[in-house]
């Protein structure tokens, strides 16, 4: 009785059309950030104000040493799984951000407050209280990952539209960020920036915790939420709205789920001349899978000359820049510990149409600088009617949405069961170079040794296979492919080469193990090598 009286009370208030009944309405969605970026694609763009000179000018000692007091990080005193703490702006980052927190009922804003730093000198903490109009230039979440009793960093939102994060028992290492516009193009890069974010503060039981923020440019405005869950690994679930703002420039490509990493060297160099360490990176290789299940590992390389590699990815289902080598001896760094640097998986939601993965590598003379980006580009749409349009005239939509998980992870962590490219190799002999590529793991390892396996191997036009051999490599448990190529001595060919493919030829090597050489099946991924010519 009682139940079929709470019942027409409910009928009879809808039909009121009160909220009497109505599900508590949250007082900031995803929604509300979407609808501020499409308003924000429909004015003209504005740069926002930069930080004060003077804090621009800090070198990184001195910016580095104004500390954020842990005893004012936001929800201290209150028991949440969740603390926040925030980036003082200075040195490279001198764009502001607003930061608000979404509670039960209402959005707060986070104030400025010089109160909650520790700066390196007195006469700076001066300067900065009497600058009115500051702002934070981002922010780090903080979570018990490793002990149950210490809330260590576990996010960092700082910086353009960057972010990064750590799985448990890592190092900060690789980069993700919000979006990437124009990246190795002539028409020059653009950098998106957060510029306004919205934290929603964590149940006392919370597992996650949600992030909203608002990005900006020249040609596009964004929405993006982040559901972040840290563990082994950490999983951000990314959500994005994207805006092209009226009458801006054509966009030549956008990179969708852009990774940023550093690859000063690795194995196929056998250390660097002066450096007492054998390898330098916090990624060694591009990882990828199609929509036929098959996996591709493509090294990662510190060219001579700016190289961007493509990779056709329709309705991509996984790529990421992973850190495949975890054994200290391969480093000999005590205190970089690349050996700890996380890899990064992006895992896609839905069906994002025909496209491309690119790899962007760019020269470096040390590790100080992020020199490897990867990310997915959607193709533009043809119009159906003008099938012959120029391609420089092709356009993205007005209005683009996509969403994706990334998986913070282990160094080492597979992401399938076939075997994998462990190492790669590379030995010269005037015009001839030889790989020497390991496989392990998978069915590899129960593999006997006098089993007739068939190595595939791919060379590029007009690079002729001079000899392979496969062996077994009792010290990884798999087997190591070797393969000689001669490479174009004479001058002419080179440049008749570089005329037809205007810039550096990149020659693309590819090969994988398969129980027999008509079998459909493969047994590995599938190793991609793309030689820079001009590094001979």
């Amino acid at each position: 009785m009682f139940h079929r009286m709470i019942s027409s009370f409910c009928l009879l208030a809808a039909l009121l059309a009160t909220p009497l009944c109505a599900e508590a309405v949250a007082p900031f969605t995803f929604a509300d950030v979407q609808a501020k970026a499409q308003d924000l694609a429909g004015t003209k763009y504005v740069p926002i104000t930069p930080v004060p000179e003077f804090l621009t000018k800090l070198n990184y000692q001195e910016w580095s040493s104004i500390r954020y007091l842990p005893e004012k990080s936001l929800w201290a005193e209150e028991a949440l799984p969740f603390t926040v703490q925030f980036f003082h702006p200075g040195l490279y980052y001198d764009r502001p951000v607003r930061v608000h927190v979404v509670n039960d009922e209402s959005v707060e804003d986070i104030a400025f407050d010089s109160s909650l730093f520790q700066y390196g000198t007195e006469e700076l903490a001066k300067q900065v209280a009497q600058t009115k109009d500051m702002n934070f230039a981002g922010f780090r979440l903080h979570f018990p990952l490793n002990k149950p009793d210490y809330k260590d960093e576990v996010a960092i939102f700082l910086g353009a539209s960057y972010f990064r994060a750590l799985a448990a028992n890592t190092h900060y290492g690789i980069y993700s960020r919000g979006l990437a516009i124009d990246t190795a193009t002539a028409q020059g890069e653009e950098f998106p920036y957060f510029k306004e974010f919205w934290i929603v503060k964590p149940a006392a039981d919370a597992k996650d915790i949600t992030v909203y923020a608002l990005t900006d440019s020249e040609s596009m405005a964004g929405a993006y939420r982040f559901i972040i869950t840290p563990g082994s690994p950490t999983v951000m679930d990314v959500k994005c709205a994207l805006f092209t703002r009226k009458d801006a420039k054509n966009i030549q490509k956008i990179g969708l789920a852009p990774l940023t990493s550093m690859f000063f060297y690795g194995e196929e160099r056998n250390g660097r001349p002066g450096d007492y360490r054998p390898e330098v990176h916090n990624s060694d290789g591009l990882l990828y899978v199609n929509g036929d299940n098959h996996w591709f590992w493509s090294p990662l390389a510190n060219p001579k000359r700016l190289s961007v590699n493509t990779f056709p990815l329709q309705n991509p289902r996984g790529f990421g820049l992973l850190q495949r080598d975890s054994d200290f001896k391969s480093y000999q760094d005590i205190e970089a510990s690349y050996e700890r640097r996380p890899s990064l998986w992006v895992e896609p939601q839905g069906d994002w149409g025909p496209g491309s993965l690119n790899l962007v590598e760019i020269p470096t003379e040390d590790e100080m600088h992020d020199n490897i980006v990867a990310f997915w580009t959607p193709d533009k749409p043809r119009d159906k009617n003008n099938p012959n349009q120029p391609e420089t005239e092709l356009r993205y939509p007005d209005t683009q949405m996509y969403s994706w998980k990334l998986y913070w992870m282990q160094p080492q962590t597979s992401q399938h069961d076939r075997g994998q490219v462990t190492s790669t190799r590379i030995s010269r002999n005037g015009d001839t170079m030889t790989f020497h590529v390991d496989f392990a793991g998978g069915e590899l390892a129960t593999l006997p040794e006098d089993t007739g396996l068939a190595s595939i191997v791919e060379t590029p036009e007009p690079i002729p296979l001079l000899e392979k051999k496969l062996l077994r490599n009792p010290a990884t448990g798999g087997w190591r492919l070797a393969f000689t190529v001669r490479l174009p001595k004479e001058e002419g060919v080179i440049q008749s080469l570089m005329a037809a493919r205007k810039g550096p030829v990149m020659l693309r090597f590819r090969a994988l193990l398969k129980k027999g050489e008509n079998l459909p099946d493969p047994l590995t991924e599938t190793w991609i090598y793309d030689w820079q010519l001009q590094q001979q």
